[in-house]
């Protein structure tokens, strides 16, 4: 389906953790359409200096108010150049992009786990889910770069914090927090977005214990509608070779944890 472009006006902005930026749009259409897990595609500049659009996930929507809000960190030419941006200037976004997180209402205790930046789409899954025992586990490496835990606990019971030096919140992987919470039977679904690495332990886990897992695939776009192969991932299906290649823009970047296959 083609998703259209629209000029969004920038109506709020603010460095949130080091190199960590709070932005928000005003774009009516985009907050009507938008679920979490969707990201938007973001040109950066005008010039050359970024040629491709960034792909940001949306972090929360004010349908309301018309806001859409996303959150960055500054890695490269193309996110510096977005973090350059002003309030009152325009951004040209398409989206929203991709496929959501399912709120599986038939579940009662989801848990959402997330890492690094990983951690921003999940809080407007926490605010849509809308339940009374949410947990958020949320990993960083260090307590410098720790953000929206409050946010987090406006919608979530049990929010906990990992850092991997130990410098905040407990000490150690996000995966061992719920590992954790698996053996004590207070979860029956898990929401992920993180790293690889994180989304491989965490969906390992979650087979060994027969619970269902959605997970949110963190690779770089080129295009973000699936007009190119370069967020290609490898997904189970009932093929002679029993798995296929998969765009994560345009088939993702929401999938079953129990389809993907991840690189050893």
């Amino acid at each position: 389906m083609y998703k259209q472009t629209y000029l969004c006006l920038i109506t709020y902005k603010k460095e949130i953790a080091p190199g960590i930026i709070d932005m928000r749009i005003k774009s009516e259409e985009i907050a009507q359409q938008a679920q979490p897990g969707q990201f938007l595609n973001i040109k950066c500049c005008n010039g050359l200096n970024a040629i491709l659009r960034r792909p940001i996930s949306i972090c929360d929507v004010d349908v309301e108010k018309h806001e859409v809000r996303f959150i960055f960190q500054i890695k490269g030419e193309g996110t510096k150049l977005l973090s350059s941006k002003s309030i009152g200037e325009q951004l040209d976004i398409l989206g929203p992009l991709g496929t959501a997180f399912a709120l599986e209402q038939q579940y009662s205790n989801p848990l959402l786990i997330g890492g690094g930046i990983g951690t921003f789409p999940l809080l407007y899954l926490a605010k849509k889910l809308d339940r009374e025992n949410i947990s958020a586990y949320l990993g960083f490496r260090n307590k410098d770069i720790v953000t929206l835990e409050d946010e987090f606990k406006n919608y979530c019971s049990d929010v906990q914090i990992a850092t991997d030096d130990g410098s905040y919140g407990f000490n150690g992987y996000v995966t061992q927090l719920l590992e954790k919470k698996i053996q004590e039977g207070k979860v029956d679904i898990v929401y992920a977005c993180g790293p690889e690495p994180m989304l491989k332990a965490v969906v390992d886990m979650c087979k060994a214990n027969n619970l269902y897992t959605q997970i949110s695939m963190e690779q770089r776009m080129g295009c973000g509608i699936g007009a190119c192969l370069v967020c290609v991932c490898k997904i189970k299906v009932n093929t002679e070779d029993g798995w296929d290649y998969k765009h994560v823009c345009k088939d993702g970047p929401v999938f079953c944890g129990n389809e993907v296959i991840f690189s050893e």
